[in-house]
């Protein structure tokens, strides 16, 4: 997950990637600790929230070699290898629990699903649970968890209304939207999975028209798939360049009865550079580092809004920005396309913003729902349960999803409330962690 440009004490949204210990060879070169060097394949991938602090001292470096008339690097031994490999870290800050990051509700079925980025898994409750005040936590009816799911760092969830059948879209460290059958559970692979543009965040989905909407943060796409695109599929077509305004797009939501299509944007973004002959659009649109170097700035924060049928180039619609706004980290949206509201998780703001979905510029929410009653900490993702008249929100800072009357405003206390730790449990909200200590102050400085 992306950096705000307010730069905010906050630890984000995402996955973590452990500290590395640093092993002095014979020769002076250093080499990361085998055991804290961050997974790249699935089948080894496990959670690692993280951040390791300080190691055991590591043996001594042999003599240095007499230097040769040619140089040559000294290798470090299998022995100093294994060495370092059994080498203790002296304490960590880390989180046990899930953390609630992506929530939808199968409002047939009376199930409720959640997303946990922390521990790579995906748990399933029943939609009436409530935790008690006394109670460690509840425990999900299923989960789906385990190397061969998948499941990394999700970012959104969607549940098909007719079949019960899961979307998760992972975002980062795992480039793959999975698909699971409503009964599917523990280390089992998905139904299928889709490749998907790098940095993937945001899925809606058009039941009309079978058609996929994600939004990659990396490239500040938008890629349209058709809804049965499997593996390495391209996507059908892609709203890609400058004038879209897109600038690091997370959630998005699609209002069925305007035709149109809502994306929350961060700000960050740079020029695309122009194809090369014979290149693919699509393919250089949804690839990686397809910038013109020294190009990157910061756009305001906002919600940029599209016709469906808006393809490359093009400019969006209308443009929700300013401080009338509250904007603050836009990161989950939701339409209600038959009461015309647009539902903001507002994740830097603590918040729940409502605004009509004719809202434009510097508009001002209809309804807020922020202050400590809430619970709200750290709000990713939001979802209209509009069967039960019910609003759910997942917090990414407190190990909670909380729920609410829809037309919930002000200081509400939720309804009630999933709790995945214990009541007073901080959760260290560690997210895609870099490591760096700074000598004179004796800190340890983790950039999320």
């Amino acid at each position: 997950m992306s950096f705000s440009s307010s730069l905010k004490a906050k630890l984000a949204l995402g996955c973590v990637l452990a500290g590395a210990a640093i092993l002095a060879t014979a020769s002076g070169e250093q080499t990361s600790t085998p055991a804290q060097t961050p997974v790249k394949t699935q089948a080894a991938a496990q959670p690692r929230q993280q951040v390791t602090v300080a190691l055991a001292q590591a043996p001594a470096a042999a003599p240095a070699a007499r230097p040769q008339a040619a140089a040559r690097v000294v290798r470090p031994t299998a022995a100093q290898k294994a060495a370092v490999a059994a080498r203790k870290y002296i304490r960590q800050i880390r989180d046990a629990y899930p953390q609630y990051s992506a929530v939808a509700v199968d409002m047939e079925r009376g199930e409720v699903v959640m997303a946990d980025e922390n521990l790579f898994q995906m748990l399933v409750y029943d939609r009436t649970t409530n935790t008690p005040k006394n109670a460690a936590m509840s425990e999900p009816k299923r989960r789906i968890a385990g190397p061969k799911t998948f499941l990394e760092l999700q970012c959104a969830i969607y549940i098909d209304p007719v079949n019960g059948d899961i979307y998760s879209l992972n975002n980062d460290t795992e480039r793959h939207m999975t698909v699971w059958g409503r009964d599917q559970q523990g280390d089992t692979e998905p139904k299928w999975k889709l490749h998907t543009p790098m940095g993937s965040f945001g899925l809606a989905v058009d039941e009309v028209k079978n058609e996929l909407l994600i939004t990659g943060q990396t490239e500040n796409v938008v890629a349209g798939f058709p809804k049965t695109a499997r593996e390495e599929d391209p996507p059908a077509w892609v709203l890609w360049g400058d004038k879209t305004l897109l600038a690091d797009p997370h959630g998005i939501a699609l209002d069925t009865k305007k035709n149109i299509f809502f994306v929350a944007n961060f700000g960050s973004t740079a020029t695309p550079r122009e194809l090369k002959p014979g290149e693919d659009y699509l393919r250089v649109a949804t690839g990686r580092g397809n910038f013109v170097p020294g190009s990157g700035r910061f756009l305001p924060v906002s919600i940029t809004v599209y016709d469906k049928t808006a393809r490359g180039d093009t400019a969006p619609i209308r443009v929700i920005t300013g401080p009338r706004t509250q904007l603050n980290w836009p990161t989950g949206l939701y339409v209600d396309s038959a009461r015309e509201e647009l539902y903001v998780a507002n994740d830097g703001g603590n918040s729940i913003l409502v605004f009509h979905t004719d809202a434009n510029g510097n508009a001002a929410p209809i309804r807020a729902l922020k202050g400590p009653k809430t619970q709200l900490f750290y709000p990713s993702s939001v979802f209209i349960d509009t069967k039960h008249d019910e609003m759910w929100v997942a917090n990414f800072g407190n190990h909670r999803a909380t729920v609410y009357p829809r037309t919930a405003t002000g200081d509400m206390a939720p309804i009630r409330v999933i709790r995945s730790a214990p009541e007073d449990m901080p959760a260290p909200t560690l997210a895609n962690v870099r490591i760096g200590y700074d000598t004179k102050r004796e800190q340890i400085l983790a950039a999320n």
